[in-house]
């Protein structure tokens, strides 16, 4: 008690001696300034370090709180600088998809005015069979827009497919690549006729296989243009197939056989066209005499078949 009595005394003294302090410097500031500049001087040396240690404080206050203000206008500037990397990726990555696919249908326009005695539709594929190649596709345009079966499909350049299916809104497509697809072909510049035959396993290697050409004079080479015949009975002529790429002679030294690279990318598909007309395919007349022969064949067998059974009574049906 007598400690805390002594303590509070000191503050009162001390409150006292600078309130003293302070009006005589009130009273030294109402005097003759030449009696009172010796004060003034000390007050100056004493007071001067106080107030540039007061001004550096503040000035450090002042600095520090500027380098928070700039710190969160940079954090600000790069929030607002990484949306606007993003909108540019985005918008760019749409410029790169819209040029691509101006470029696909600009090349699409050149293969409809290549074949620009047919009538065609254009269609994107919207499904296709599992695996790498567009062997067996869907394509987004059907009977409502004048498609039918046996119609022929075309895109980079030549040709796809045939259609094999067909639904209001939608049709199937077989790629000639498909192991089940045949096309009677022709070599561009001699006529000579052969078969475009598909197979999956040699697609792979970038090839279809060329079969039964009829080349007795030698007149046919590697790269030499390979487009559909005038005899298929289902595909339209002239249409571009590929180009031979490697061409052998048969064991019976009749016909050749060999590979030709086709000029569709059947692995990118994405747009196609549609010839919106048929073949007019008649069958000749030898097509027509072999025919009939063969079936007359067929029905003096079964009837030599059926005589056979009635003479002999162990025959029968299980």
């Amino acid at each position: 008690m007598k400690k805390n009595a002594n303590e509070n005394l000191k503050n009162k003294y001390l409150l006292i001696g600078l309130s003293v302090f302070c009006v005589l410097l009130i009273g030294l500031s109402f005097m003759n300034s030449d009696s009172v500049a010796p004060v003034k001087q000390i007050t100056g040396y004493l007071v001067t370090p106080v107030q540039k240690g007061i001004n550096s404080f503040g000035s450090w206050l002042s600095g520090l709180t500027d380098n928070f203000e700039d710190a969160e206008t940079l954090r600000e500037e790069n929030a607002s600088l990484k949306e606007q990397v993003a909108t540019l990726t985005e918008e760019n990555s749409l410029l790169v998809q819209e040029h691509e696919e101006l470029e696909r249908l600009r090349e699409l326009y050149d293969l409809d005015e290549q074949y620009s005695s047919y009538e065609k539709v254009g269609a994107n594929i919207i499904a296709k069979e599992s695996g790498n190649w567009f062997n067996i596709f869907t394509i987004d345009k059907g009977s409502n827009d004048g498609i039918e079966v046996d119609m022929n499909v075309i895109a980079d350049g030549g040709l796809v497919g045939i259609v094999t299916e067909v639904g209001t809104n939608w049709a199937t497509v077989r790629a000639i690549i498909d192991d089940e697809s045949n096309v009677s072909a022709m070599v561009s510049n001699t006529s000579d006729q052969c078969v475009i035959a598909g197979d999956l396993t040699l697609i792979d290697e970038g090839s279809l296989e060329l079969s039964r050409l009829t080349d007795t004079e030698n007149a046919v080479h590697v790269g030499d243009k390979v487009v559909t015949s005038y005899i298929s009975e289902k595909y339209l002529p002239g249409i571009l197939i590929g180009y031979i790429s490697e061409l052998n002679n048969d064991s019976n030294n009749l016909t050749k056989s060999g590979y030709v690279t086709p000029v569709v990318d059947f692995r990118h598909l994405q747009e196609v066209l549609v010839i919106l007309e048929l073949k007019d395919y008649t069958p000749s007349a030898s097509s027509e005499s072999e025919s009939s022969t063969e079936d007359e064949s067929q029905m003096e067998d079964e009837s030599e078949t059926e005589t056979e059974s009635e003479t002999d009574p162990g025959s029968g049906t299980e």
